[in-house]
């Protein structure tokens, strides 16, 4: 299976700037789209023809703001947030198999410090859902926008932003007790240590252009798909956002 993850920055503003075609060439069995900022009946009609059978979303209350979405090829019970009061719109759960696959749009802390509770909250309290469903023998994959560069290799200037919400400490030791739980970040395992491979860039200073940028999206895996883990990969080779595809390659 092929699946793919993209904030999208605005699911009516990639539409128009026709930024998704080329999904229609290749052959994606899943793709989760994060802040769509839109509602259902402002969903542009052109997100209907691309070729998927099912497409679950949860829009936040707020108009214009937050949103995920997700496109699939295989029949899965979906459930919007499980474990968080979700007026945000970040969260869908879909099960299959014994799987569990969350689209997630994970909270910014930039903005003030109880953006960063929240934040921080929103975290522990899906840490807690997840050991949860590892006790109960679920297989698990989480894709999205995790709003956090775990090492110093995933950003270009990581002294400069030791105290900047996305790279602080307690941030960042959050993605290491996710791995403690029994989970493995599908670009690191494939790819090692590679540098230089972002998957969010500024709009300001040409930043993309010289790449000087952020991964923070990212695919992770429970430990027990780890061995049918076939590829994973970033496509800053597509534009449209300020953030990059991100995807992997999976026997299941």
């Amino acid at each position: 299976m092929k699946l793919l993850s993209w904030n999208v920055n605005g699911l009516r503003a990639i539409c128009d700037k026709n930024a998704l075609d080329w999904i229609k060439q290749e052959q994606i069995d899943f793709i989760g789209f994060q802040e769509i900022k839109a509602h259902e009946d402002k969903f542009p009609k052109r997100i209907y023809e691309y070729p998927f059978k099912h497409m679950y979303s949860n829009s936040a209350k707020r108009a214009g703001y937050s949103g995920v979405m997700s496109l699939c090829n295989f029949d899965c019970e979906t459930n919007r947030c499980e474990f968080f009061d979700d007026d945000e719109g970040r969260v869908l759960e879909h099960s299959f198999k014994n799987m569990v696959l969350f689209n997630i749009y994970f909270p910014n802390g930039q903005k003030d410090e109880e953006r960063l509770n929240f934040k921080m909250k929103f975290y522990n309290d899906f840490l807690v859902y997840l050991d949860k469903l590892l006790k109960e023998g679920k297989e698990i994959i989480i894709c999205g926008d995790v709003n956090t560069a775990h090492r110093e290799i995933d950003l270009t200037h990581p002294k400069a932003n030791e105290k900047t919400s996305g790279f602080l400490p307690i941030e960042r030791a959050w993605i290491d007790d996710l791995l403690k739980l029994g989970f493995v970040d599908t670009f690191r395992h494939v790819n090692g240590d590679i540098k230089e491979k972002y998957s969010w860039w500024s709009y300001r200073m040409k930043a993309r252009e010289r790449n000087v940028g952020w991964r923070i999206d990212y695919f992770f895996v429970s430990n027990g798909l780890k061995d049918k883990l076939k590829n994973a990969f970033i496509r800053d080779d597509i534009f449209g956002s300020d953030h990059a595809p991100v995807g992997i390659e999976i026997d299941i």
